[in-house]
């Protein structure tokens, strides 16, 4: 019976030490110049003598100019390959993987980062007005991504991370390509879905043919939109079987998009074509798509989102619903989680709302049927988490920080990191 203490090899040769993996959570740690830096390998150093067998980073971008969030690492011809390597090192002590994710926020890039985000089409985020329109890319701009997809796959090799995610979930590039409600395109790269996938799969082969057969190629992919005529379940299950033939080493299943943030447990707009109840009532809140995409697929799968506790994910293992677990917002204040659970010392992973006070708990529980109440709570857990990040990156202890106190600390930092960003833009690298 598969535990998940068990090593699993990839299809490429390499060998996870065991089923945990750090999933890819947004650190906000580079400098002002968009590069590496001691606060990653702190946080890593800490995450990989933490247990888990694989750790993925943040999305480190691939155009300086457009980021999720101005803290971003990018890797677009502003050097820093000597923090890349430091960050490495850290993270892979413990004799355990760190992969790189590479991304491209598309049309999600705030305001404060810039003005000109860019996607498949010009469809304007509709979120609190902190995005702007994006403009249609051309398609010397698409080639050029795929280029510049592969090339920070090579970097990401050379500084000594041992794998990569090409992340296409969550409505950032990648996934707004696949989705009909964001890609209105009437050339070779959109209609139909084929085509809208043409990006993914250009992406993949470039990556694979830069960095040769044995080292670990990823895809995150969403298992549905949860939008109404968007990428849909069978949409997934459909693009799975072209990313059989692309020598994909591990498949992480996820879901949703800024406008509609099931990424993050919340429902957002509630303008799902489809609804699993089953997927409510389960820990893991993507373990149903999980199964039906283990029908079509070939590769190894990864389920992110959700589990509680460790009985709950050898269960899933076990069943062969999937061959790796990830964990993310429980590793901010327990970067040792999954150590503590193969000693059995942990048995249920801490929450969000076990680390609230007790009057903000009380408060989200009386009002949560507000939709603006959800965009707050989804704010202040993201800025909470963040902060945790932070901290580890700073080698401080955790802070109960209460949801109002989260959400301004969070929202103030990104300013500042916006605008010492903006300063550094006018200046050479120190």
């Amino acid at each position: 019976m598969t535990t998940m203490t068990d090593a699993f090899k990839l299809p490429c040769g390499a060998t996870l030490p065991n089923r945990i993996a750090k999933a890819a959570m947004t650190e906000g740690l580079a400098d002002p110049w968009l590069r590496a830096t001691e606060r990653h390998a702190r946080a890593y150093r800490q995450w990989s003598h933490g247990g888990a067998g694989l750790l993925i980073s943040g999305n480190v971008m691939i155009d300086r100019l457009r980021l999720e969030r101005p803290g971003n690492v990018a890797i677009d011809g502003n050097g820093g390959v000597d923090g890349l390597r430091n960050w490495a090192r850290a993270g892979t002590e413990a004799g355990n993987h760190l992969w790189m994710q590479i991304s491209h926020p598309g049309r999600q890039t705030p305001r404060y980062v810039t003005l000109d985000p860019m996607g498949p089409s010009a469809v304007q985020l509709d979120m609190l007005a902190n995005y702007a329109k994006p403009r249609e890319m051309t398609g010397d701009e698409i080639e050029d991504f795929i280029r510049r997809f592969a090339h920070v796959a090579v970097t990401a090799r050379d500084a000594g991370f041992t794998g990569v995610q090409v992340h296409a979930a969550h409505g950032y590039l990648l996934s707004s390509f696949l989705s009909p409600v964001t890609n209105r395109r009437g050339d070779e790269w959109g209609g139909a879905l084929q085509n809208r996938a043409r990006f993914l799969l250009e992406v993949l082969r470039a990556t694979r043919a830069a960095v040769g057969d044995d080292f670990p190629v990823a895809v995150k992919l969403n298992s549905d939109d949860f939008r109404k005529g968007g990428f849909t379940h069978d949409d997934c299950l459909q693009v799975v079987q072209w990313l059989n033939d692309e020598r994909v080493d591990l498949l992480e299943i996820s879901g949703g998009t800024y406008e509609q943030p099931k990424l993050l447990g919340v429902d957002g707009r509630d303008d799902s074509a489809v609804e699993r109840k089953s997927t409510r009532a389960r820990e893991a809140y993507f373990l149903d798509y999980a199964e039906s995409i283990r029908t079509v697929a070939k590769m190894p799968l990864m389920v992110t989102g959700g589990f509680r506790s460790a009985e709950g994910i050898n269960a899933a293992l076990a069943e062969g619903h999937c061959d790796v677990v990830g964990l993310a917002r429980p590793l901010c204040t327990h970067p040792d989680a999954p150590k503590q659970m193969f000693g059995g010392r942990m048995t249920t992973l801490p929450s969000f709302e076990h680390d609230l006070s007790l009057g903000d708990a009380q408060w989200l529980g009386k009002n949560s049927h507000l939709y603006v109440i959800k965009i707050v709570h989804t704010i202040g857990q993201l800025g909470w988490y963040c902060l945790q990040i932070a901290r580890l990156g700073d080698g401080t202890k955790r802070h109960h920080y209460g949801l109002w106190r989260a959400t301004f600390s969070y929202l103030m930092d990104e300013y500042v990191t916006a605008f010492k960003r903006w300063r550094a833009s006018r200046r050479p690298a120190a």
